[in-house]
């Protein structure tokens, strides 16, 4: 009797679904079922987190501390990560992160089922949480071109968009809003620990080929600034980071904060209808990358992302105008079904047009200057809405965001690289975005 994927990969097979072609590659089936494990536990873990936060204190500060307390030492360890991630191998990157995460969401549902929690060991936790992010994502990120033919990776970024939001988004929360009222939230931060042992089983079981990696003699310093002078060299890359960053401080920290605040303070909604409004943020976001699976990456690739993360922000406006829960379960759909398709058109364009030896750096650069802003974002969404009230700060931090977005497509040189095959054959724009294209840039393909 065959196995399911070997069936797959006979004509009509994976050739019929695109979607799924990459995973006639065993490295990255494996990656992409310890991927899903892992992340179904997150999704429980983010409603019994927020839930947890404000049972221990019922303000819109609690979950803006705890964004700070989880992003700043995201933020702090991006660079000295994406370095290590291009110069160590990356599955043992990703296998001490997974490992560390374990640990400290295990000592997360110790204090809780023994009611012994904290806010403030919450925040703690967080913490080391986000150190363990911080390596996790850019060695992963760099790993997956690793894995996968350069012809799967569209079909393998949407593969990933497509099992993200149903574990992270929708199944995982739903079963979480259940856990946290049946179980309590002890019970879902067990299940999370226990989650990223599925991770670190099938990350250890994979064999990715040797990539080209960053001199070992070269300092850190000095490979930071080979990192930064690539960023900086190509409009595509520091205009979109740039315009992320200044977005995330508009919308992203009150659209974490207050979304669970309304449902809870004033739509007066229980932990089940906060898992539900996430769950239809993962069917959009499904529904998008089954659509990008099949469709392929488009030829205006970054005319498309830049239309699409727009509508995305001004989704968010939703949150503020809902008065009911289904009414937030439409916005939230919205916004991630259009974060989907921009995302799925972003990886892409990142492992198309940066070569292996720096992609863990453009990677940690690309977290970092698009984060850089957020734990300032959370911190000023409590005063805001104190002054104006949580459902004008939604609208006006949508407004905001939405307009940002879109003004980064018109810089000069933005759109220079649509149509341009990518590795080796990318042409390098000036970093003003004017002049004439110069010599395309010699890159080490794996």
């Amino acid at each position: 009797m065959q196995h399911s994927h070997e069936a797959l990969d006979r004509p009509g097979g994976y050739a019929r679904l695109n979607l799924l072609s990459p995973l006639r590659h065993r490295d990255f089936r494996l990656l992409w079922a310890g991927m899903t494990v892992s992340l179904l536990g997150d999704g429980i873990f983010l409603v019994a987190m927020a839930w947890q936060a404000y049972d221990l204190w019922n303000a819109p500060a609690a979950l803006s501390i705890l964004g700070i307390g989880m992003t700043v030492p995201t933020i702090a360890f991006l660079l000295p990560a994406g370095i290590l991630s291009d110069r160590l191998d990356r599955r043992l990157v990703m296998l001490w992160a997974d490992i560390g995460r374990a640990f400290v969401i295990g000592t997360l549902a110790v204090l809780a089922l023994t009611d012994l929690l904290t806010f403030w060991q919450l925040v703690v936790v967080v913490a080391f949480y986000g150190v363990g992010t911080a390596f996790f994502t850019p060695a992963f990120e760099a790993v997956v071109p690793d894995v996968v033919p350069a012809g799967d990776l569209p079909a393998a970024n949407s593969l990933d968009q497509f099992v993200r939001p149903i574990a992270l988004r929708l199944v995982g929360p739903a079963l979480g809003g259940v856990m946290v009222a049946g179980f309590g939230a002890g019970t879902a931060f067990a299940f999370d620990a226990v989650s990223f042992a599925a991770s670190t089983v099938a990350i250890w079981s994979i064999h990715p080929p040797r990539h080209e990696r960053s001199p070992e003699s070269e300092s850190p310093v000095a490979a930071m600034k080979e990192g930064l002078r690539f960023v900086a060299r190509r409009v595509w890359l520091w205009g979109t980071l740039l315009s992320a960053a200044i977005a995330y401080l508009a919308f992203l920290g009150p659209a974490e904060v207050l979304l669970p605040y309304v449902v809870k303070n004033e739509l007066h909604a229980s932990a089940g209808d906060l898992g539900l409004v996430f769950a239809a943020g993962g069917v959009g976001a499904v529904g998008a990358a089954v659509f990008m699976g099949q469709r392929g990456h488009p030829r205006k690739d970054v005319t498309i992302m830049y239309a699409t993360w727009t509508l995305a922000t001004l989704a968010v406006a939703g949150y503020g105008l809902a008065t009911a829960s289904w009414q937030l379960m439409i916005a939230c759909l919205l916004f991630n079904a259009l974060e989907t398709v921009g995302t799925i058109v972003w990886a892409t364009i990142k492992q198309r047009h940066v070569p292996a030896s720096m992609l863990g750096r453009v990677s940690s650069l690309d977290w970092l200057i698009s984060i850089g802003l957020l734990p300032l974002s959370f911190a000023l969404t409590a005063p805001v809405t104190a002054l104006i009230g949580a459902r004008a700060t939604l609208i006006g931090a949508a407004a905001i965001g939405g307009a940002f977005t879109l003004g980064a497509l018109f810089l000069p040189g933005m759109r220079a690289i649509e149509g341009v095959a990518g590795r080796g054959d990318e042409l390098e724009t000036p970093a003003s975005g004017h002049g004439e294209l110069l010599r395309p840039p010699v890159f080490v393909d794996v």
